[in-house]
């Protein structure tokens, strides 16, 4: 009996679209995808964090089939600017496979105190409002079926909560909730969330700009995970790629933590 070929290599000749792909996780999904040998389309805010990015990934990847577009999320016009986005990625490289999402802004970690009605709303753009219309309007241009999907990223505080990121926690607690309804309103489309516990990423530097203080924090806080290291933004790459190629899951949150939520 003839056994049927197995392929091993399941993002090869997919179009991958990833917004915040120019730093960070969005960064080395990018990487990750290049590697096996799908073809990109990366978003950013800014047209020369595009091109610079681009630039450092065709070192990386010579033969590697990437495009670029500026997308400005945070702004007034978001859904104009998302669907300009997705018009132009099926234009130059066909109908899109899977879509990341990775982006965000500056961490809004706030005493409750000094909350207010207009931080609420400021702090949602990029976290909730922005990846719930780039679902809406980048499942017009994927692929139909299970093989291809949208993969949201929220952040274990969640589920771990800390003083002072109520802003925060609340909204990726929404991407969950959003994520496993989505599966359902968008279906045979999958629709998946990764759940990162601390990264290193530049996504801190504001926060501890000292480079310093930076590693004596990840070092203390290494201490606390069951794995005794602080991810680097390539680990948590792989659970957005194990995301695009198994068909068989959809409406989930995959924690990569660390074993922090362990400890």
């Amino acid at each position: 009996m003839a056994t049927e070929a197995y392929n091993n290599n399941k993002l090869a000749g997919k179009h991958v679209l990833i917004l915040g792909a120019t730093s960070g996780i969005g960064f080395a999904v990018a990487k990750a995808c290049l590697a096996s040998k799908a073809s990109l389309t990366i978003s950013s805010s800014s047209t020369e964090r595009i091109h610079s990015t681009m630039q450092k990934l065709h070192t990386g990847f010579p033969d590697g089939q990437i495009k670029g577009s500026a997308c400005n999320l945070a702004g007034k016009d978001v859904e104009h600017e998302i669907q300009q986005l997705f018009q132009q990625a099926e234009a130059e490289s066909g109908k899109v496979d899977h879509i990341v999402y990775t982006a965000a802004d500056a961490l809004a970690i706030t005493p409750v105190q000094d909350i207010t009605r207009e931080k609420i709303i400021a702090a949602g753009q990029m976290r909730f409002v922005a990846p719930i219309l780039v679902a809406k309007i980048g499942s017009q241009y994927l692929s139909s079926g299970p093989e291809s999907s949208i993969i949201f990223t929220s952040g274990t505080v969640w589920e771990h909560p800390s003083p002072n990121w109520t802003l925060i926690a609340g909204y990726m607690g929404g991407v969950c909730s959003v994520t496993r309804n989505l599966a359902l309103d968008l279906k045979p489309i999958r629709v998946n969330a990764v759940s990162p516990g601390l990264v290193n990423t530049e996504l801190w530097d504001p926060l501890v700009p000292d480079s310093e203080q930076k590693a004596g924090m990840f070092q203390y806080q290494a201490q606390k995970h069951a794995t005794g290291r602080v991810a680097k933004p390539e680990d948590v790459a792989e659970a957005y790629l194990y995301l695009m190629k198994d068909v068989n899951i959809t409406g989930r949150i995959i924690s990569s933590d660390s074993g922090g939520l362990l400890m």
